[in-house]
């Protein structure tokens, strides 16, 4: 039988499992996946216990995507190493291959999107993501920032694209593309100043859906993406790589958006 799991702390939000167990059926195969919480201290000792086990790969939400950078165990491939962000082991050997389906998701899910002015809100192991999978494609980027210091690592990202530091009380008037990847709550107070918007904004968060300014967005007339497109869609990445099936990614991602949805609705009830 096939185990895998998604790692983190806090963790019993999660809808990964879920996801994954909906996919495993589906897909005919005898398999568990779980929600295990693993505070970021906790997470070399659990790789390590891990290899003694029958564990196919794990996926990681925070802290641990930045994490994973400070384990022997893991070798990350050059996507994740570029943008120092890792949602994805996969048992390799004696160790754990890394990489990131955060960075395949927001690039399919932003590929027919035209920007020029991006606003990307938070510095972490997402917003790394997002920043991976644009950086080819726009000359400059606004980050919105509580710690500035992370804007030296986010440079190396991108070293073509233009990076600016904005306050976290700047307008977001006029961009093509806004995306938060804060906590919940860290950006409720951009709704307040918000008057007129011209593109997508794209939330990170999938629970509290929506969120304030999510909400404001789209009564100003904007088009809004959320968590669950983004969960759903790096999930599809890392169930075909835990499983190695292959599989039809649009009637997969519209039945994991579906039950996503549903449980959502279901928890708000």
């Amino acid at each position: 039988m096939m185990r895998a799991a998604v790692l983190g702390s806090p963790i019993s939000h999660s809808l990964s499992p879920l996801l994954h167990n909906t996919a495993y059926s589906i897909l005919g195969i005898t398999g568990e996946y779980s929600a295990i919480d693993v505070p970021s201290a906790n997470f070399a000792d659990f790789l390590s216990h891990a290899l003694g086990e029958r564990w196919r790969g794990f996926n990681l939400t925070m802290p641990l995507k930045e994490s994973v950078f400070d384990t022997a165990l893991v070798h990350c491939d050059e996507a994740s190493a570029r943008i120092r962000s890792a949602n994805t082991l996969i048992r390799e050997g004696s160790g754990f291959a890394a990489t990131s389906t955060d960075l395949t998701a927001f690039a399919r899910l932003l590929s027919e999107d035209e920007v020029e002015r991006v606003a990307i809100i938070g510095g972490g192991g997402t917003a790394r993501a997002a920043i991976g999978a644009l950086a080819d494609r726009i000359k400059s980027i606004d980050l919105l920032l509580r710690t500035p210091s992370r804007i030296d690592a986010i440079a190396r990202i991108a070293p073509g694209v233009e990076v600016a530091v904005k306050a976290m009380d700047s307008s977001l008037n006029s961009y093509d593309l806004v995306i938060n990847t804060t906590p919940a709550g860290v950006a409720d107070h951009f709704a307040q100043n918000l008057d007129r918007v011209d593109g997508l904004y794209f939330e990170s968060l999938y629970n509290p859906w929506p969120t304030e300014l999510s909400f404001a967005w789209k009564e100003l007339g904007g088009q809004t993406l959320h968590g669950v497109d983004l969960l759903v869609e790096q999930a599809l990445d890392a169930i075909a790589l835990m499983t190695e099936k292959t599989f039809d990614y649009s009637d997969m991602r519209n039945t994991l958006l579906a039950v996503a949805i549903s449980s959502l609705d279901s928890q708000r009830a």
